[in-house]
């Protein structure tokens, strides 16, 4: 069973030096890249891309080492997982795609690599839509126990090589479902999809898989916080206008008040909170499209 996405939108494998990045497009209009996070791939957009395409071009990727975006060896993905040289890989994707300027809207880890493009590369980035994070030297100076419990994955991923990798392919899946229902707000699967639940179970069945999501949060741990500090003292900001978009039972939440942590990060902010858990596009799709539609149509007239 296909994932929405491989049924009815254009496939395309781009070839970089990195690997292979999985890519589904539909839609006219401004292009949309949209960024899943963790423990996911592309199919986490299923319930909105629908909307989304008939308003703009929607460019979905499996994130570099998830999916069906293999790394080109276990090496390159310890060279890679930093959030500056994913947000390279896919800038280059999209420049082979043929946009040199679009807009980016990311979830979880897709999200802080989608922030991280837009301090990097600002010529690339027109708008930035951001799903439930904060940044994330601001996530780890919050950790208090409450959050510690609650975003354990966040030391647990990080620890060396091999222990959690080990650990979690003694039993993928169950791991996998443990998270996706903890996360929740009606601590379930409800809210996922059949085919959706398909493509993530089928990355947890991957080693490499595994393996890259857990270098992904060792590079949070230690080069992306580095990266985020660096910027701070040197006073960098997102240049363009940022809408932010956090879950009422969702990890940001639990900061105190994560709209102005992001007002300390980029010039132009707004946002709005949504009633759902920490997957709003999966829990509450249509306030996700309701806050972000009207961002990403706004001042852009519709292109053909």
């Amino acid at each position: 069973m296909s994932s929405i996405l491989q049924q009815n939108f254009e496939y395309k494998a781009v070839e970089i030096e990195e690997g292979t990045v999985a890519t589904f497009s539909k839609g006219f209009g401004r292009p949309l890249l949209l960024l899943h996070g963790y423990p996911q791939t592309h199919a986490t957009w299923e319930k909105v891309t629908t909307v989304l395409s008939e308003k703009f071009r929607c460019i979905v990727v499996d994130l570099p080492g998830y999916g069906q975006s293999p790394f080109n060896s276990a090496k390159s993905c310890r060279q890679n997982s930093s959030k500056r040289a994913v947000a390279a890989m896919l800038v280059k994707v999209m420049e082979k795609l043929g946009y040199t300027d679009f807009n980016v809207l990311g979830h979880d880890r897709g999200a802080r690599v989608a922030y991280r493009m837009a301090l990097d590369y600002p010529k690339a980035v027109r708008k930035l839509g951001i799903i439930e994070i904060v940044p994330t030297g601001d996530m780890w100076d919050k950790f208090n126990a409450d959050m510690a419990l609650k975003a354990y994955h966040w030391t647990f991923l990080a620890q060396p090589y091999p222990l959690p990798e080990k650990m979690i392919e003694s039993n993928p899946i169950v791991y996998l479902e443990a998270t996706l229902t903890s996360w929740t707000k009606s601590k379930s699967l409800e809210p996922f999809s059949k085919t959706a639940l398909q493509s993530y179970r089928a990355q947890f069945s991957k080693p490499d898989c595994i393996h890259a999501m857990c270098e992904d949060y060792r590079a949070g741990a230690t080069l992306d916080r580095n990266l985020d500090e660096s910027d701070r003292k040197q006073g960098r900001k997102i240049e363009c206008p940022l809408h932010f978009v956090w879950s009422s039972h969702g990890f940001p939440a639990g900061t105190g008040d994560p709209l102005s942590l992001w007002s300390d990060w980029a010039t132009s902010v707004t946002g709005s909170e949504v009633d759902a858990g920490h997957f709003p596009q999966e829990e509450n799709p249509e306030a996700t499209l309701n806050a972000f539609i009207p961002f990403f149509a706004s001042g852009d007239a519709k292109l053909s």
